[in-house]
């Protein structure tokens, strides 16, 4: 344990504590008597080069350098996280109420039944559907492909 300590004062670490933090005593005793002890310790070694950012991180920070009003960004993100999180207490508050749950769940199966029967069976119907959501799309975002 004494070898295990030192090694980690030459490779500029905060003063160590009386125990290492990487070595772990398993001692089992019966009474007072010592039956049997083991030492385990754990070494980490420092990567060749700097850490590589992952390429979403990347993709995230050319994003934010991007935004104009960096402001309105971030509260519009809080704002959701708020929203999303008072949808998730009403939800949690309707779970608890005893008939309530089961009845939004049939009305949620017979919805879901109703709009595949009326828009996605049929092939002339999915046509529409697909180009009502383009064209919904193209409304929001100014574009006009």
């Amino acid at each position: 344990m004494v070898a295990t300590c030192r090694l980690a004062a030459p490779l500029g670490l905060a003063p160590l504590p009386r125990r290492c933090a990487g070595v772990k005593s398993v001692a089992l005793s019966i009474g007072t008597t010592k039956i049997a002890t083991r030492t385990r310790s754990v070494a980490v070694r420092a990567g060749d080069g700097p850490a590589e950012t992952p390429e979403i991180l990347k993709a995230a920070q050319d994003a934010w350098a991007k935004v104009e009003d960096k402001y309105a960004v971030a509260t519009i993100g809080v704002a959701g996280l708020v929203a999303l999180w008072t949808a998730v207490g009403a939800l949690k508050s309707i779970d608890k109420l005893p008939i309530l749950p089961g009845v939004l769940e049939l009305v949620g199966i017979g919805y879901t039944g109703w709009f595949t029967y009326r828009n996605l069976i049929f092939q002339p119907d999915r046509e529409a559907l697909i180009s009502n959501i383009k064209s919904t799309y193209n409304e929001i975002t100014g574009s006009s492909s």
